[in-house]
């Protein structure tokens, strides 16, 4: 069928499903508050949720350029999962393997303390936990897979289970499968659902919420925007893949492009023959990866890199796809899944992601200044934004506790490269991942491409 009706853009599938908000006030002039908290994603909103919930007496204002979820947190693919951003093997070196164990608990945990809060206080986001499946369609992949396996069980995570073609097959009908990974620690979300019911449940708190106010730069104690300087006693960024628009950390993170597509509601026949029943997350094991689920209107929602970076980190403002990334997701969807070839698309859009130079997520905060900041999560930010904002929390108000001291609390790394090195860089090691997998589907060979294991390296991906 023509795809005559598909949207491109307007933010995500998932504001059109779940509307937008009627947005606040900007802001009106200078204000001094207790708590300044810049960019009102997942990362903003629960720093806030948390931050009310505990001292109820501290004003604690948000700044948002667009809308509350207007970013990746509202565009993401719905993956409540318990990745560690890096790898928890990055800990054991630097930390010891207690503390690696610590942040993996932690994850596990945030997984279940979102749900938790989801149903304590009304937040109906379509949330299933049914595991995480990861598929191979390959040797290699395979092999990668097996390794993923004896790691988790090496570090005492029984429940991660490896299922063969068959196994794989009867779980979820698609082509050319050769074996997958599951675990339990994963649940489905909606995403604008989930940043709609965070954004009410913090004004019904006593947030103060301005949207469509920009901030332009943060100093210590200070936010800086063109209607008026706030002046707080504590000023956290959390502006993810938007950093880079902030004055003096243009290179501290960079904006990674990433794109959904979504078909139009698959009938009853269809799911019948591809199965799917147990709404488990979907990705598979390749270099350039994609990301799926099963919508709670039984759509397939397929997610996968498009243009990977924009030269001098810019980023976009209503999502929009570039025509090669929108025929790449049909493509893709159309291989894994052939039961959608009479099917529609109907909406297809782009978001950024921070990607700190080695890949790994951090909490920081300074107390002799009071700026903190939480972000790097390279896509696994919906479960660990919730984290960020309770161990923030716990640094604004001065407690010591098992969260803040885990690893990722005040880990520091070094920038991106200038341009156009940084271009140049991402654009050709994304095509080298591309060639890895190609030539990985090709061959009988068991082994990780040596392209994508040097590309590795240099990227500094664990």
């Amino acid at each position: 069928m023509a795809n005559s009706s598909l949207i491109n853009g307007n933010v995500s599938f998932w504001y059109t499903e779940a509307g937008f908000p009627s947005r606040t006030p900007s802001l009106a002039e200078s204000l001094t508050c207790d708590v300044c908290i810049v960019g009102a994603g997942y990362t903003g909103m629960w720093t806030a949720y948390y931050l009310k919930k505990a001292a109820p007496h501290l004003r604690v204002v948000v700044f948002e350029q667009q809308f509350a979820g207007f970013g990746a947190s509202g565009r993401n693919g719905g993956w409540l999962t318990n990745s560690v951003t890096g790898g928890r093997d990055q800990y054991v070196s630097s930390h010891g393997k207690e503390s690696a164990l610590a942040m993996q608990a932690a994850m596990n945990h945030t997984v279940d303390e979102v749900i938790r809060v989801c149903e304590a206080e009304g937040i109906s986001a379509d949330i299933v936990k049914g595991g995480e499946l990861n598929v191979a369609f390959n040797p290699a992949q395979h092999a990668r897979l097996i390794e993923w396996a004896e790691d988790e069980h090496s570090w005492g995570y029984d429940e991660v289970q490896v299922f063969g073609s068959s196994e794989t097959l009867s779980r979820i009908s698609m082509p050319n499968v050769v074996s997958s990974i599951w675990h339990p620690h994963c649940a489905r979300i909606q995403p604008a659902k989930l940043a709609q019911g965070l954004r009410q449940l913090i004004l019904n708190l006593g947030v103060e919420l301005y949207e469509d106010t920009t901030v332009d730069e943060i100093r210590p104690h200070q936010a800086i925007t063109a209607r008026g300087i706030i002046t707080a006693d504590h000023v956290i960024r959390a502006t993810e893949g938007f950093t880079a628009n902030l004055k003096g950390v243009h290179r501290q993170v960079l904006p990674m492009n990433s794109s959904i597509i979504v078909t139009e509601p698959l009938p009853e026949g269809v799911w019948d023959d591809i199965g799917w029943t147990g709404s488990e997350t979907l990705g598979d094991m390749a270099h350039v990866y994609f990301y799926a689920q099963r919508t709670a209107d039984n759509r397939i929602a397929m997610g996968g890199r498009g243009v990977p970076y924009r030269f001098g980190s810019r980023t976009d403002t209503n999502g929009t796809a570039q025509e090669a990334t929108v025929h790449t997701l049909m493509n893709l969807t159309r291989t894994h899944f052939p039961q959608t070839a009479n099917f529609e698309f109907e909406h297809v859009w782009s978001g950024v992601l921070g990607v700190p130079r080695d890949w790994s997520a951090a909490v920081n905060y300074v107390s002799s200044t009071g700026e903190g900041s939480a972000g790097g999560y390279v896509g696994t930010g919906v479960t660990t934004t919730n984290l960020a904002g309770r161990t923030l929390t716990d640094l604004i108000l001065g407690r010591q506790s098992d969260l803040t001291a885990l690893p990722w609390v005040n880990h520091q790394v070094r920038n991106w490269e200038p341009e156009p090195l940084r271009w140049i860089a991402t654009h050709g090691l994304y095509a080298a991942y591309g060639f890895a997998d190609s030539r990985e589907q090709r061959s009988s060979s068991t082994r990780t491409s040596v392209v994508a294991t040097l590309a590795n390296k240099i990227t500094g991906r664990h």
